[in-house]
């Protein structure tokens, strides 16, 4: 008895320590990752415009960050992030956080190979981040079931597309019109094209417009959260009263 809560207390800490390898080396091998937050880059297919890259830097540490350049597989400069765009986010332990996000022109000369991120803080130290991407566009959703502009329809239980060739995920973003476009839903990923409606969702009478974003993998080591992407075109039905 004398021993009995030491040895409670030693067998806790031993847990602890052998939980700790198998988390941090996730990040430690994972070159997307530095001290100050998480690099990625996306191929992305959207409406109306060319091919275009969208490169994301997510951290605690943004109050560091004095600036964020990407160059690509060949080293050359790709441009520089716009650190005044910003979403603010809680990660799971409900610390605050900023994903820096800006759009770059594709290069017009570039192979499949690691972008690389150099972050130069405050201090004027700089940090490197990578992600490898392989230049392919993914199409973008058609065939949407309701059909775009379809009125006085019965609210639908489900909305559905044609698959894509080469998607493994899709997301589901709902607006409401009426409401100035209220982003009402988000879906998680979705590995079907398809999406169940919550109840009650839509209601008579109502205008919705809604996209379709598509990508290929999900939290890859080396793509990063995906390597290529598409969005659908605002897609619109009303409800009948």
């Amino acid at each position: 008895m004398k021993y009995q809560g030491l040895i409670i207390r030693l067998l806790t800490l031993f847990l602890c320590l052998l939980s700790i390898p198998a988390f941090s080396s996730v990040k430690v091998n994972n070159p997307h990752y530095n001290s100050k937050g998480f690099f990625d880059i996306h191929v992305c297919n959207w409406p109306e415009q060319p091919l275009f890259l969208m490169a994301v830097f997510s951290t605690l540490h943004y109050k560091d960050i004095k600036q964020i350049e990407v160059f690509s597989p060949e080293q050359r400069s790709v441009g520089v992030f716009n650190l005044n765009k910003f979403r603010v986010f809680k990660n799971k332990k409900k610390q605050t956080k900023k994903a820096f996000i800006t759009k770059f022109s594709l290069p017009k000369s570039t192979s499949d190979g690691w972008y690389s991120a150099r972050i130069t803080l405050n201090d004027n130290s700089t940090l490197m981040a990578k992600d490898y991407v392989m230049h392919k566009k993914l199409p973008i959703a058609d065939n949407p079931y309701p059909q775009n502009q379809a009125e006085d329809i019965a609210a639908p239980e489900t909305l559905h597309w044609q698959a894509i060739k080469g998607a493994g995920f899709y997301q589901v973003f709902i607006k409401d019109t009426w409401q100035d476009n209220k982003l009402i839903y988000k879906s998680k990923l979705l590995k079907q094209n398809q999406l169940t409606l919550p109840a009650n969702l839509l209601q008579a009478g109502g205008l919705y417009s809604w996209r379709i974003h598509a990508r290929d993998i999900n939290e890859d080591i080396k793509l990063g959260d995906f390597n290529h992407g598409s969005l659908s075109d605002r897609l619109s039905f009303s409800i009948k009263d």
